[in-house]
C-alpha cells in the first residue's frame, strides 16, 4: 500500500473510531417502544371473522423487528350489546381460541361498547345478572379494573372507558369516578414521563364527522354522541394541564386520521374487521397500526394492511 492510500485508510479509521460512541449515544437516546395497536376486531364465529383475526394477530406477531406489546383498543367482539347469553359466550369463546394459537406477546385491554352485555335488552333477568354490562368483559380480559395505567421504560400509558350505557344505546365520556381518576393520576405522574392515553372512542377525531354519509338537512355536520367524546373540552383543558402528554389513541369508527390540537397528537386507528369483515369500509382496508414511541417523547405511527 503506497503512503497516500495508506494514510487515508488511517484517517477514516480513526473517524470511524470517534463517531461510533457518539452514533451508539444517538441509538440509545432515541432507542424506542413498539406497539401493536389492534382496535375493533369484532370476531364472531363464522369462517372469514376467525381466518381474519387469526391473519391479524400472526402478521403483528412476525413482525422484525419484534412489538414489545400489543394494545387490545376495544370492540374485540362482534357484538354483546344485544346478543344472548349462548351467542355471547361463542364470541368470546372464538376470541379467547384465536388469541391463545396465535398472540405471544404481552397485550392490554380496553373495552369497547360492543363488548359491554346487554344495554340494549329489556329482559330484566340479562340487566340482574352479575355478567351484566361490563362485568363479562372483565372477567374475559382478566382486566382489575375498566380503567387503569401501567408504564414501560419513560413512558406511562393511561387506558380509559370511554363508552356508557345511555337510554338503551351508548354515549362517549368518562364518569365522575373515572374523571377524579384520570385528575390525579396525571397530577402524580413524574413531569420526566410521557403520557400516552388510550380511549376506544376518539376524545378529538375528524373520522367522527365522515362516519356519517349525509349531514344534516340544514347542512350542519352530524356527529353522534356515540362518535366523538361529549366531553372534549373538559378533557382537552384538563390536558393543556400537563405538557407531558404526547398523543391519545382510539378505534371506534374504523376510519383512520391523524389531528394535532393544543400540541397533542389524536390519532384515530382503523379496524382489524374493516366494514365488520364485509371488505373496506369508506376505502379503509382492514389494518392495524404499529406505534414507535421514543424515549424523547417522540412517537410515529404506521398502518398495517395486514390482508
Amino acid at each position: 500500500m503506497d503512503r497516500r492510500k495508506f494514510l487515508q485508510h488511517t484517517s477514516l479509521a480513526s473517524a470511524a473510531a470517534m463517531l461510533m460512541p457518539a452514533a451508539f449515544a444517538a441509538k440509545e437516546k432515541n432507542a424506542s417502544l413498539k406497539m401493536g395497536f389492534l382496535s375493533d376486531t369484532h370476531v364472531k364465529p363464522t369462517d372469514i371473522a376467525v381466518e381474519g383475526m387469526r391473519k391479524a394477530f400472526r402478521h403483528v406477531n412476525q413482525l422484525q423487528p419484534k412489538v414489545d406489546f400489543i394494545m387490545n383498543g376495544g370492540d374485540s367482539i362482534m357484538d354483546a350489546l344485544n346478543a344472548s347469553k349462548e351467542k355471547v359466550q361463542k364470541q368470546w369463546d372464538v376470541w379467547n381460541k384465536v388469541l391463545s394459537d396465535e398472540n405471544k406477546l404481552p397485550i392490554y385491554h380496553c373495552i369497547g361498547n360492543h363488548d359491554a352485555w346487554g344495554w340494549q335488552m329489556n329482559d330484566a333477568t340479562v340487566k340482574a345478572d352479575p355478567l351484566y354490562d361490563k362485568q363479562w368483559v372483565l372477567q374475559q380480559h382478566k382486566m382489575s379494573n375498566r380503567f387503569y395505567s401501567f408504564e414501560k421504560k419513560n413512558w406511562k400509558f393511561i387506558v380509559l372507558d370511554s363508552a356508557h350505557e345511555n337510554n338503551g344505546g351508548y354515549i362517549a365520556r368518562i364518569d365522575e369516578e373515572q374523571y377524579t381518576w384520570l385528575e390525579n393520576e396525571l397530577k402524580i405522574t413524574d413531569t420526566a414521563k410521557h403520557i400516552c392515553i388510550i380511549s376506544h372512542i376518539p376524545i378529538v377525531s375528524f373520522c367522527s364527522a365522515m362516519f356519517s354519509d349525509k349531514n344534516e338537512p340544514n347542512g350542519d355536520w352530524k356527529i353522534s354522541r356515540a362518535l366523538l367524546h361529549v366531553d372534549a373540552r373538559r378533557l382537552i383543558e384538563l390536558f393543556k394541564e400537563h405538557k407531558n402528554i404526547v398523543c391519545c389513541l382510539s378505534g371506534h369508527i374504523h376510519l383512520q386520521d391523524s389531528v394535532e390540537y393544543f400540541g397533542i397528537q389524536y390519532y384515530c386507528n382503523g379496524a382489524v374487521s374493516g366494514d365488520w369483515w364485509n371488505g373496506p369500509f369508506k376505502g379503509f382496508a382492514p389494518a392495524y397500526a404499529i406505534f414507535e414511541f421514543f424515549e424523547d417523547g417522540n412517537v410515529k405511527r404506521q398502518m398495517i394492511n395486514y390482508a
